[in-house]
């Protein structure tokens, strides 16, 4: 009896405290990629970025100071209700604003799948080229219109842009001291509210295949 009492104990605290969740909800492996569900919070001094290396939170407490571990998303802090890439150490960053899906749908021309998600999957990055899905059947992609100033070179060390509910977005990373590194990334903003909170699904991109073109 007491077991019973425990187990529906735990079930309704959990229900209770809903609201108090980690900043990763999933994470897991794509075709060698990471990509989670992740939320982050302007009132969290851990997690007001994500660590696209394994999805972890960028901050921790150490020593008794807070100590920056991994950060290449940022809502918030260097830019109020906005997204910022290439915020620490010797990283610049470049983000890009590409609209909603249904708008990506209407500007390339492709078919989405039932419930959406299709044209934001096959958004890659190859051969110093961004790209997007053209023919579903086939697989065939076509090069993003904004994909030249995604391999611009920073004007500044971080690039910023507000958040949007339902918005695509793709980022590069670089380092000024490491020209060897090069972080892609696609995020897609799927709950929003300003000032408090922003769930995004993201997904890294590797960058040494052949794309399938016309």
């Amino acid at each position: 009896m007491r077991l019973v009492l425990k187990l529906v104990f735990v079930v309704v605290l959990t229900v209770g405290t809903s609201q108090v969740v980690p900043a990763q909800t999933f994470v897991a492996g794509s075709t060698g990629s990471a990509n989670s569900l992740t939320t982050l919070f302007a009132r969290d001094p851990l997690g007001q970025s994500v660590c696209f290396k394994d999805g972890g939170q960028s901050g921790l407490f150490q020593n008794g100071q807070t100590r920056n571990r991994c950060s290449d998303l940022n809502f918030n802090s260097n830019s109020a209700n906005g997204f910022s890439v290439g915020v620490e150490g010797g990283r610049q960053g470049v983000i890009l604003d590409l609209g909603t899906p249904e708008e990506l749908k209407g500007k390339y021309g492709y078919q989405e799948t039932v419930g959406g998600g299709q044209g934001f999957a096959s958004i890659d990055v190859k051969n110093g080229k961004a790209l997007i899905l053209k023919d579903y059947k086939s697989g065939l992609l076509q090069e993003i219109k904004e994909s030249d100033q995604l391999f611009r070179t920073p004007s500044e060390n971080y690039s910023s842009l507000p958040v949007k509910l339902g918005h695509v977005y793709l980022l590069r990373i670089t380092d000024r001291n490491d020209k060897s590194y090069e972080t892609f990334a696609k995020v897609l903003v799927v709950a929003y509210t300003p000032g408090e909170s922003v769930t995004v699904r993201w997904q890294a991109i590797s960058n040494n295949e052949t794309a399938k073109m016309d």
